[in-house]
């Protein structure tokens, strides 16, 4: 399945941008090179999330998985091309079916944990996949059981497989299936990759996000413009061969897949899984293991500051960098981190769909500036350390007018162009067609303005898209208002984002009451949990009520000015929330 042009393949490929090698076939190389490094391992608490003994898997083990899986999906009938759908939490086979998938030419879509009927009837709507991979529960939640009620409701759906025991009629048993598979030798997945026409241009993974539209958009991404994209990660973290990495990101999207699949291949590394995140988990896994590359989000970064003593005992004398993003970064946080443990803050912005920015110690060694700058890249009049810079383009959008912006103190939308970017949503060419401008840049509904006594930065300004985003995870307010307003007991609603020094944001519920009826918080997502069987990351977790929405005199609701008058940023957060247990995914 290849959907960039021939012609964008060779103008990139005569820049030295991409290549022909495939994930598939430098994992079959680093594999044999390496038989008896440690290569994957589980998270310790495994047992805790879905009842399975945590593994660790050498490259020769993780050899023999990958082929016990591509034999078992050729022999099951899935062919190039083909998509599979998996919902499993970061464990040790995610990297086994990614593998087998890069070498088979099948496109995996993972989705989130939290993914339920409403969300996943719209990826097979899509994908008309014909497998889905899952377990038998991922903490609170009972995979297994909950795809098997809904399987019918699943376009192109002909079997489930699941890992663990005891489970329902329809549901395939993946590690008997496994056990039964005679793996193939590297030699064998050298042919079949030869004979599937394996090609680095291939669309290896459809990832999900959310924006201004209703529903999930799907993001495909080809094997060059996951290396390329691992490869930054190599330079900012300063990454060495055999670096060992604690990657708690879900394995589903950018921040996960650039990182647990790319950047650990290419450097042949070992990759310490964690999920979902636990801070106690995660000092545990630091004193346990020689670890030189993590990531965390800036609120786990500020717990950690506030509560060192947590630290005692972990053995920081290799990590010196760490990655963080999906929200702001505060000076004291990149302070502090170099002060207490000696370990730099790479900033990070960035998309699913390849738009991504890097403030790293090479570009920008003051530590102040890299909490609210990025380098200015793709621009022509300025050089950075980073080889993406050289590779992208980058223009700042007046949206009213449509002119470019060259000097700071203006607003504008962030726009990219280049090998690292994504070719356009799948099945979806309206939404793509929205997406790129008539100059080919990817609109990213991200709003910057130009910064820097030399120009030389961009600062983040907001977002022009009307998102929230909870922990990483962006969540479209026009899709949640849709399904709040499906509750009789609603006339009108508004979902705006909450801050929260932990999560971001959280998802607020703004609601106008029916005439003579009663609403609460618990009502409402209920609603969303039983009803419409939404993912629980999206259920709002705060309840404000009004007579009316404001409008302005088209009648488009005034998000704005709900988010001053409820969350100004000089006043504290006005309401608690009501939280939930990391377990119940």
């Amino acid at each position: 399945m290849i959907l960039v042009s021939q012609e964008t393949i060779k103008a990139y490929r005569d820049k030295g941008w991409w290549s022909e090698e495939t994930i598939g076939g430098l994992f079959l190389d680093t594999a044999e090179q390496q038989a008896h490094h440690l290569a994957v391992v589980d998270p310790p608490n495994r047992y805790a999330i879905t009842a399975d003994q945590p593994l660790s898997w050498t490259w020769a083990a993780l050899l023999e998985q990958v082929g016990r899986f591509t034999a078992l999906l050729h022999a099951q009938g899935l062919r190039k091309d083909d998509v599979i759908v998996v919902q499993l939490p970061n464990c040790v086979e995610m990297h086994a079916i990614y593998l087998a998938c890069a070498i088979s030419g099948i496109v995996v879509s993972p989705v989130p944990v939290q993914y339920r009927r409403h969300e996943l009837q719209h990826v097979f709507e899509k994908t008309q996949a014909k497998l889905a991979m899952t377990t038998h529960h991922i903490g609170n939640y009972f995979a297994a059981q909950e795809w098997a009620l809904n399987s019918s409701h699943f376009q192109g759906l002909a079997q489930i497989w699941s890992l663990g025991n005891d489970l329902p009629a329809g549901i395939g048993s993946l590690t008997s299936l496994l056990s039964n598979s005679a793996p193939w030798r590297a030699k064998q997945l050298r042919q079949h990759m030869q004979d599937s026409g394996v090609t680095a241009h291939d669309v290896l993974t459809i990832c999900w996000t959310s924006g201004t539209e209703g529903r999930a958009k799907g993001v495909p991404r080809n094997h060059n413009e996951w290396l390329i994209t691992g490869r930054t990660v190599i330079e900012a973290g300063q990454l060495q061969r055999h670096a060992r990495l604690l990657i708690p990101f879900p394995f589903v999207n950018m921040a996960g897949v650039s990182t647990s699949l790319s950047a650990w291949l290419q450097v042949g590394g070992t990759l310490f899984h964690h999920h979902p995140f636990d801070l106690d988990i995660f000092v545990s896994q630091l004193r346990s293991h020689i670890i030189d590359y993590s990531v965390a989000a800036p609120a786990v970064l500020g717990l950690i500051l506030k509560q060192p003593e947590k630290m005692l005992g972990a053995n920081l004398s290799q990590l010196k960098k760490i990655g963080s993003g999906g929200g702001p970064l505060a000076e004291w946080i990149m302070e502090e981190m170099k002060i207490q443990f000696d370990i730099e803050v790479v900033n990070y912005f960035g998309s699913n769909e390849g738009a991504a920015l890097c403030a790293c110690p090479l570009d920008m060694p003051e530590r102040a500036t890299r909490a609210l700058y990025f380098p200015r890249m793709g621009v022509p009049d300025f050089s950075w350390q980073l080889s993406v810079a050289e590779k992208i383009q980058t223009r700042l959008v007046d949206l009213k007018t449509g002119q470019d912006i060259h000097e700071p103190g203006q607003i504008g939308e962030l726009r990219f162009k280049g090998p690292t970017i994504f070719s356009g949503y799948y099945k979806a060419p309206e939404l793509t067609a929205r997406a790129f401008d008539d100059q080919g840049f990817y609109r990213t509904g991200d709003l910057f303005e130009i910064a820097g006594d030399e120009r030389q930065y961009y600062r983040f300004a907001g977002r022009e898209k009307d998102i929230v985003i909870r922990g990483g995870m962006n969540i479209s307010s026009e899709e949640i208002e849709g399904l709040l307003m499906s509750h009789p007991k609603v006339k009108e609603a508004a979902v705006i984002g909450a801050p929260d020094p932990i999560m971001g944001e959280r998802v607020c519920a703004v609601v106008v009451r029916q005439s003579g009826h009663e609403v609460t918080l618990k009502d409402l997502t209920d609603h969303l949990k039983h009803v419409k069987d939404v993912a629980s990351f999206k259920w709002p977790e705060q309840l404000i009520f009004l007579g009316e929405l404001p409008r302005n005199p088209l009648g488009k609701i005034l998000k704005r000015e709900l988010r001053e008058r409820f969350f100004p940023k000089t006043t504290a957060h006005p309401m608690a929330y009501e939280g939930r247990s990391p377990l119940e995914l």
